[in-house]
């Protein structure tokens, strides 16, 4: 893993998801020091967020690394400069980059020109380091993976991309309700359907979110309408209005079947208070791990062998 670049969870093996998951879990225990010391994350911005930019920062800074962050106005990536020269130039300066971008071209570009790791801190095609985050806590709460089923309600988007493909790769069987015409693309169902042949679990496509929720380990859902589609809002809602996440879905789900969602929720819309502040929901576990499988991910690339174990005493 030290020095690849992370654009996609295809770029990472089962093994390599499972070794990361492992050293995150004795990360959130506070069992790991890390020799990170002089190193430097830059993280370039044309999306603003709070869980990534603060989970990025505090796992840097804990692992005694430094972090820059580089605003839209300071960088202007295809504007101001070229993803080219920016790329070119901090490859000169940083040992590493987590680019949240509007296009997976401009984050493929970077990782193309840099000399340095790259990691895919969300495009309009996938987001890794949710997916792991969300494996971790599907682990956390279940005590394994394979086998289990998630079910996904909602808008076939970037976060459900990587989750599909992150549940198949684990053996974890994927179920995913969305309405006609917003379904994950083909390309990405395919690669899934591949992994999860190989791992025994199974991939299901639905509109009808009872079918989906039906004895399903884990509920997830995200915004209907994502950064950049704020016109579509109202026709989206409309199409949307049957894919609510309500405590009569939660019902058909298993008994003791979490909630997740990345955040930021519009309350009242995907999902209701009721079930967001509920017991079943493990949201805010789920932000709080994207720190630490960061942590997990930045000393694979960074660290190798300089990370070491610390047993408490």
């Amino acid at each position: 893993m030290k020095g690849k670049d992370l654009l996609s969870i295809m770029d990472l093996s089962s093994e390599e998801i499972n070794v990361m998951l492992s050293d995150a879990v004795d990360m959130k225990q506070d069992k790991w020091h890390s020799i990170l010391d002089k190193k430097v994350l830059a993280l370039v911005f044309e999306k603003p967020s709070l869980r990534t930019r603060v989970s990025f920062e505090v796992a840097m800074r804990q692992m005694g690394g430094h972090t820059i962050y580089l605003s839209p106005a300071e960088v202007g990536l295809g504007k101001r400069e070229s993803a080219r020269d920016v790329a070119s130039v901090l490859g000169r300066f940083v040992d590493v980059i987590a680019a949240r971008t509007f296009s997976h071209e401009t984050v493929a570009e970077l990782a193309r020109w840099a000399d340095v790791p790259v990691i895919n801190a969300l495009d309009d095609i996938e987001h890794p380091c949710q997916a792991l985050a969300d494996l971790m806590t599907v682990y956390e709460n279940k005590g394994e993976l394979k086998g289990l089923t998630v079910a996904y309600i909602g808008d076939g988007n970037n976060v459900a991309n990587s989750l599909m493909l992150g549940c198949a790769m684990m053996g974890i069987n994927f179920k995913i309700a969305s309405p006609a015409g917003y379904n994950v693309p083909e390309s990405i169902l395919n690669a899934a359907d591949e992994y999860a042949a190989g791992m025994d679990s199974s991939v299901f496509c639905t509109d009808k979110p009872a079918e989906a929720a039906s004895e399903a380990d884990v509920i997830y859902t995200d915004v209907w309408t994502s950064m950049g589609q704020e016109e579509e809002s109202a026709k989206r809602r409309e199409i949307f209005a049957g894919y609510k996440i309500t405590t009569e879905l939660m019902d058909k789900a298993k008994e003791d079947a979490v909630f997740m969602h990345p955040l930021p929720a519009h309350h009242g819309e995907e999902v209701t208070d009721e079930v967001l502040y509920s017991p079943a929901s493990v949201v805010f576990d789920q932000a709080e791990n994207r720190m630490h499988m960061q942590k997990a991910l930045l000393a694979q690339m960074l660290g190798g062998l300089d990370v070491f174990f610390r047993r408490h005493k």
